[in-house]
């Protein structure tokens, strides 16, 4: 019997943990997971959250043996909670659930399919790869993206349409080897672990799935110095990579980036 694991970084999320949690027990019924006899294993890691989140999470522990909840005692960033997560999974996929209802918890089962069916390491859920999966994207979050996942492309080497989705499935033995490494404590995670996906030559692919975004005034986290932490992290983690060249040739169109960016986030974000 296999198992998959899924993390859910928790901050803040009083308001929908709940439901995240229970859709993912959901996935108990359907015909692929009871066919394959696969369990599901919920890690909830609470990131020192001000507001009912532990409480909520407790609770949850009492109604299903396969949930636990581990806690910092500080705010550490997602990419913390990540890597606590990551440790204390037992499963042998391990996958990230964001707590927000921004994703549906049976796009899981793309990715699954693609590394029990396909023999791959890892397996991306890309927002980008089918235009009916975006409900509401937000214009200067999609440009953001894009500009992430192609400087992402050159620096790797790799094909990806949405590097920085939350929905990332690996192998047990993969992220198990990884973790130990990453420096990341918050949204720089994202082009931290898909450099040493590349570095290492793990067999990634993306399935599409569905998304809908939710904005500030509901909680949304992330900030303009996130953005400008991830272009340095695509730099930073990718040096030992001979696509050097070409990086230092792109400084010219990345600091017109920057300037943009800056200039969206301050004027127009939500």
């Amino acid at each position: 019997m296999k198992t998959l694991s899924l993390i859910i970084p928790v901050y803040n999320e009083e308001k929908t943990l709940e439901n995240t949690v229970n859709k993912i027990l959901a996935l108990k019924n359907d015909t692929y997971i009871q066919n394959n006899q696969i369990e599901i294993e919920i890690i909830i890691v609470n990131d020192a959250s001000k507001d009912g989140s532990k409480k909520i999470a407790q609770n949850l522990c009492k109604i299903d043996k396969n949930i636990k909840l581990f806690s910092h005692e500080k705010n550490k960033g997602k990419g913390a909670a990540l890597k606590t997560g990551f440790l204390q999974a037992k499963g042998d996929y391990i996958g990230i659930q964001d707590a927000d209802e921004e994703y549906n918890p049976f796009d899981y089962l793309k990715l699954l399919k693609n590394l029990i069916e396909n023999n791959f390491d890892v397996c991306y859920g890309s927002r980008y790869l089918e235009k009916n999966t975006q409900n509401g994207l937000f214009l200067g979050h999609t440009f953001i993206n894009k500009l992430l996942t192609f400087l992402t492309n050159i620096c790797t080497g790799l094909n990806l349409t949405d590097m920085e989705t939350c929905y990332k499935l690996f192998k047990s033995d993969v992220i198990k080897k990884i973790t130990p490494n990453l420096k990341e404590n918050c949204f720089g995670f994202e082009p931290e672990i898909t450099a040493y996906i590349a570095k290492e030559g793990y067999k990634i692919q993306e399935c599409s799935i569905n998304y809908t975004p939710r904005n500030y005034s509901q909680g949304k986290k992330i900030k303009p110095k996130d953005g400008i932490r991830a272009i340095y992290c695509i730099f930073y983690y990718n040096l030992h990579n001979k696509n050097l060249l070409k990086i230092i040739a792109t400084s010219g169109i990345v600091a017109f980036f920057i300037i943009f960016f800056l200039f969206y986030f301050i004027n127009f974000a939500k």
